[in-house]
């Protein structure tokens, strides 16, 4: 198997793993954009938590010109409904099951399976965890939109998987009217869903971390 080039973090490297969190990054950055993350949750030393931070491949990206960079998809118009490379989309979230999969034989349960997503890799996660076979920790999604509302399939095992959604009020690149999109449709087809807002534009803030550990520490 030709997995994703990963950056792995252990919040507590002396104990055996406990529960594994993939997180996937924005467009442009990679796996070293969300690691210090693992440290500054700050999560309990009884626990031992393996964050995955895969890399996504670098591509042409049409409304950068056509640049090559780390992308999870190819983005066509940056409008607000946003016109995608949908195939390409799918194509890494198999390649996130293909990652859940290497967890669960490594021990860790997909129960203890937590699937994350910053912007682009949020509509990634989207797709990778509600069309996966098995029952999942949690959903995190964050400053990102559900991109692949009208072709997901879904799967009934994750049907009561818990989804946390947060965005930034004052987010210019992915706008926080597309999490609240996300939020109704997602609460409008019966799934446990939660949407937190803060004061912020297209980034992470001290608070939201705060509320990441609470919630994290809920699911694992």
């Amino acid at each position: 198997m030709n997995y994703l080039p990963c950056i792995e973090v252990q919040s507590n490297p002396k104990i055996a793993v406990s529960a594994s969190v993939i997180w996937l990054h924005g467009l442009g950055a990679d796996g070293n954009d969300f690691a210090p993350l693992a440290r500054e949750l700050r999560l309990p030393e009884n626990l031992n938590v393996r964050f995955i931070f895969p890399n996504a491949p670098s591509i042409p990206v049409t409304v950068n010109n056509g640049y090559v960079m780390p992308a999870w998809y190819d983005i066509f118009e940056l409008t607000l409904d946003r016109k995608i490379d949908a195939t390409q989309l799918r194509a890494n979230a198999e390649k996130i099951h293909a990652l859940i999969e290497r967890e669960i034989e490594r021990g860790v349960p997909s129960e203890k399976i937590v699937i994350a997503g910053f912007s682009q890799g949020g509509a990634v996660a989207y797709e990778a965890a509600l069309s996966y076979g098995k029952p999942l920790a949690g959903l995190l999604a964050l400053s990102t939109y559900f991109a692949t509302t009208e072709t997901l399939i879904e799967n009934s095992a994750n049907k009561q998987i818990p989804i946390l959604i947060q965005h930034g009020s004052g987010d210019f690149v992915v706008d926080e009217v597309l999490g609240q999109r996300a939020y109704r449709e997602l609460s409008d087809r019966g799934y446990s869903v939660k949407y937190e807002t803060y004061n912020m534009d297209h980034t992470v803030c001290a608070e939201q971390v705060d509320d990441i550990r609470k919630w994290l520490l809920e699911r694992i």
